[in-house]
């Protein structure tokens, strides 16, 4: 089991830049995948972003491809999200997640089972 604690969100204009962290502890982070979710009030979950626990393949879902970064740092067991030209459609809670047991399909919620309490990012128009 990891315990998982984001940082970062807030308020921000159409256009502008956060970047979210998740700090992890619990496990070898290194050996960790993460992953970064996204959830609108009343919708469900959906997938944003992930990266592998080594070297670091990627993935993100193609409303945030060329916008979003995902990265980590294994030394401060750390992974981050760098979010660029924000838009208003970005507004929801976005969660970190890490699976126990391996990770067949990184896009797959059902994949993931310790996650962090969440951070807002709100995007003003």
């Amino acid at each position: 089991q990891v315990q998982l604690v984001e940082s970062g969100g807030g308020l921000v204009q159409a256009g502008g830049s956060l970047r979210l962290s998740c700090a992890a502890s619990g496990r070898t982070f290194s050996s960790v995948a993460l992953a970064w979710f996204r959830q609108v009030s009343g919708k469900e979950r959906e997938f944003v972003s992930a990266i592998s626990w080594s070297p670091g393949t990627t993935w993100y879902t193609d409303s945030v491809k060329g916008r979003f970064t995902i990265s980590r740092d294994n030394a401060k067991n750390t992974v981050y999200l760098q979010m660029n030209n924000l838009k208003p459609e970005d507004t929801a809670v976005y969660y970190c997640a890490a699976p126990r047991y391996g990770l067949a399909d990184p896009h797959d919620i059902n994949e993931y089972d310790d996650w962090g309490q969440g951070t807002q990012v709100t995007v003003s128009s």
